[in-house]
């Protein structure tokens, strides 16, 4: 008990007493004091301020805006706006300073270690991320054996897939509340694609969806275009001018979904990933984006360690679309129909309905479905 109150006490925000409890209703409560012999090796809250400004002005995007929004915290440490703050209270004060001087949603600091084993740092050449994409614990080292961890984890929400239906009308719907990475999630999302490939439209619902990775978002996208490459995307990273491309895929498992009608519905909680699975398809031409402006943050973000509590997730790359020769950071996604999030789907199912009807091979029970369906949504 000794050696994990020790770990817990570096690795938790301080507190006077640690609590041990069981789900076993009998089991006693066992309760110890927080290991005070640590303290020495837990950073106060200004040095993990000060250590979080460095951190910033080093690896932020944009040098000019991590030194405005650094001289602007700074101005409140001097003023000691940050002095006797716990470890919880200090990270979210901080990223709510942080993030009202730069206008990025992805600068935050937060609970959470450093970097285990076997991860790579920062500047090391990891695949970027849009702020949620798949991250491992940092175990174990062998990088299969982290991929198949990370696939097992990802089973648990069933890769951010939350819901695969047909809809009255032979209309697809899915579902997706995050975007994971191709290497784990593929056979999972070519089996969502095969249960909607045979309807006459497709809605994605993406109001929820809170980013991951952007080769996930390339994988997804391919099916929805034809077999020859897309340019979808580049990250150029800012340190090192380094530009990485995203194209669609070749070959993908399954059956491409093409020629009919996609809607895409966003939200202002469409973020990161998610948003870049809208802006990406709308700026192609393949699909409607319907609902409200999305939140806004495209620059991809990298995790780095303050101590052994606390890390600062830090965008450290650009997203650029090859079409439109920007991205959608700070202003989001613009939807192509304007309604409320909470009426987006009726507002695309009611089109999709449209279609089918306009189509002329539809068999008479589905064609009566898409009608009665259309006649509920419109009144």
């Amino acid at each position: 008990m000794a050696e994990l109150r020790s770990e817990l006490s570096l690795r938790l925000p301080s507190a006077r007493m640690l609590e041990f409890t069981s789900d076993d209703p009998g089991a006693a409560l066992i309760s110890m004091p927080d290991d005070g012999s640590l303290a020495a090796e837990q950073l106060s809250s200004r040095e993990i301020v000060a250590k979080a400004l460095a951190l910033l002005r080093e690896n932020y995007v944009f040098p000019e805006v991590a030194g405005q929004a650094a001289a602007g915290v700074e101005a409140r440490l001097a003023a000691a706006d940050y002095d006797n703050l716990d470890e919880i209270t200090l990270t979210e004060v901080l990223t709510s300073h942080l993030q009202e001087a730069s206008g990025d949603k992805h600068l935050r600091v937060g609970l959470g270690g450093p970097p285990g084993p076997g991860r790579r740092g920062p500047g090391s050449g990891r695949r970027p991320d849009h702020g949620r994409a798949d991250r491992d614990n940092g175990e174990p080292a062998d990088p299969e054996a982290r991929r198949l961890k990370m696939r097992q984890a990802g089973r648990l929400d069933n890769f951010g897939i939350h819901r695969v239906e047909r809809l009255d009308g032979n209309v697809g719907y899915l579902d997706l509340r995050r975007v994971p990475m191709p290497e784990n999630a593929g056979p999972a999302i070519a089996a969502a694609m095969e249960l909607v490939a045979g309807s006459y439209a497709l809605i994605i619902d993406l109001r929820r969806n809170g980013g991951g990775s952007p080769h996930g978002v390339a994988f997804w996208c391919s099916y929805l275009l034809p077999e020859h490459p897309t340019h979808l995307s580049d990250i150029v990273q800012a340190d090192t001018r380094e530009t990485r491309q995203f194209w669609s895929y070749p070959y993908l498992p399954g059956d491409r979904y093409l020629d009919r009608p996609v809607y895409v519905l966003a939200s202002s909680r469409t973020f990161s990933g998610g948003e870049d699975f809208c802006y990406t398809l709308q700026a192609l031409g393949r699909a409607e984006v319907i609902g409200e402006a999305t939140g806004g943050g495209a620059h991809p973000t990298r995790p780095f360690p303050i101590s052994a509590a606390v890390h600062i997730a830090i965008p450290f790359a650009r997203s650029i679309n090859p079409i439109t020769g920007t991205n959608w950071q700070g202003t989001g996604v613009v939807p192509d129909t304007p309604v409320p999030a909470d009426h987006a789907y009726d507002v695309a199912y009611a089109k999709a309905l449209r279609h089918v009807l306009e189509l002329h091979d539809v068999p008479p029970p589905i064609a009566d479905q898409a009608r009665d369906m259309l006649t509920t949504l419109t009144g």
